[in-house]
């Protein structure tokens, strides 16, 4: 890369115009806690640490498996459906703010526990754990940090879960993720007297993996506490790196390295009978964002290949919901749900690529029986993001103001079958 090339990704970087999914994202990180199952989706996370009933315990608490009595699969389909509006305050350059922002996606699941003994459970699962992007539009007043992003996670789950006594049972899996992101930015060529340029990242991706465990605990036939715990996760995407309308020599640069790492997470929830019919749920959990705050660019193909760090200066998160589950009949039944994220970063540090503040999740679902061994359900999960202000400069041209509605709706439906 020549000096003019060099110089340009400097400013660019520099910005903090770099990764990802705002739609994904604006819970406590990128990972969705939502699974697009009744259980999980209609809780707002909140019952995946106990979980003991169907075939999502194999990804939620892989101990949770060994309640789970005949062999089954649940297969979903999740919707985001997202509404990310920035409402600027100051612009430095001309444009607009980008309207909504948010491009909906869809999120397939797939779960399988297998019973192996009366003790021993196999489990896998195919689960999105992220997925979706932001697109500002070519004329945002903030495109010299990000124009579009979009990022997948798709996550291949093999697990085991153990009966070890009558009120304990462990268990332990390994989510092998593919990622894959792809990003475009604007190049500010305002002191050549030119049109602006766009640097754009596409095909980026990797495949990382990610341990886990778990357990869950009886104290008695109506008390069950779960914990779950998950490791930390290198990602290391390789992708291609192209140039279009610029005004002075190209960058010969033509692939980037993207590195960060996915935080580990603990999760802890206790589940209450409170009769034969309803049950009370709650649990809290810690991430350590801190850890996936440093971002490493290295750039290659030209003549020179910097190698570039970013700190967005997060911080981890912490998280706590209560929900409920009443059975109507059998087979037919309804929850609710109620959580709260904290916010990974503070005002100053926010990024239009990552317009993360504090989330309560508000959740509902209702299941009904089929014919023969099949069973349905539906089930939703409003985000409602806080204000996110934010004031920005990338590449000398500073924007600000706030996202005045950030609100992500997710919606979702199930089969299950029992065989």
């Amino acid at each position: 890369m020549n000096a003019w090339g060099l110089n340009r990704f400097h400013r660019v970087l520099s910005g903090g115009g770099l990764l990802f999914s705002a739609q994904t994202v604006m819970a406590a990180g990128f990972y969705l806690a939502e699974l697009g199952t009744p259980g999980s989706l209609g809780t707002a996370g909140v019952a995946n640490p106990t979980n003991t009933f169907t075939a999502d315990s194999s990804w939620a608490n892989p101990a949770g498996m060994t309640g789970v009595e005949e062999n089954e699969w649940v297969a979903g389909l999740q919707l985001i459906l997202p509404n990310v509006r920035f409402d600027s305050s100051v612009a430095e350059v001309a444009g607009d703010d980008g309207g909504n922002a948010g491009l909906p996606a869809g999120v397939p699941s797939f779960f399988l526990v297998k019973k192996l003994s009366d003790k021993a459970r196999f489990g896998f699962s195919i689960a999105g754990l992220m997925g979706g992007g932001i697109d500002y539009g070519n004329e945002f007043v903030g495109r010299y940090a990000v124009t579009r992003a979009e990022l997948l996670g798709l996550g291949i789950s093999p697990s085991f879960g153990y009966q070890v006594t009558d009120k304990l049972s462990l268990g332990a899996g390994v989510s092998f993720v593919y990622t894959v992101f792809e990003e475009d930015i604007s190049i500010n060529q305002a002191a050549l007297g030119a049109p602006d340029g766009e640097m754009s990242v596409k095909d980026a991706d990797d495949w990382g993996y990610q341990p886990y465990i778990g357990l869950t605990y009886a104290f008695s036939d109506r008390a069950v506490l779960g914990v779950v715990y998950r490791a930390e996760m290198d990602v290391d995407l390789e992708g291609d790196l192209s140039f279009k309308n610029m005004a002075g020599p190209t960058p010969r640069a033509n692939s980037v390295d993207v590195s960060w790492d996915n935080p580990q997470w603990l999760d802890v929830g206790f589940r209450y009978h409170v009769s034969d019919e309803t049950m009370v749920f709650f649990n809290a959990g810690w991430q350590e964002w801190s850890q996936f705050s440093e971002n490493v660019l290295a750039i290659q193909g030209g003549l020179i290949s910097p190698v570039i760090t970013l700190d967005r200066n997060w911080d981890d998160t912490w998280y706590a919901g209560v929900a409920l589950a009443r059975k109507l009949s059998d087979k037919k039944g309804f929850s609710l749900g109620l959580s709260y994220d904290s916010s990974p970063v503070e005002d100053n540090f926010r990024t239009a690529d990552f317009p993360l503040d504090e989330t309560w999740k508000f959740s509902g679902s209702y299941g009904w029986p089929g014919k023969g061994k099949l069973d349905y359900a539906v089930g939703a999960t409003l985000y409602l993001v806080g204000d996110a202000k934010l004031d920005q400069t990338a590449q000398g041209v500073r924007f600000a103001g706030d996202y005045d509605k950030n609100i992500l709706f997710f919606v979702g439906g199930t089969i299950r079958y029992v065989f």
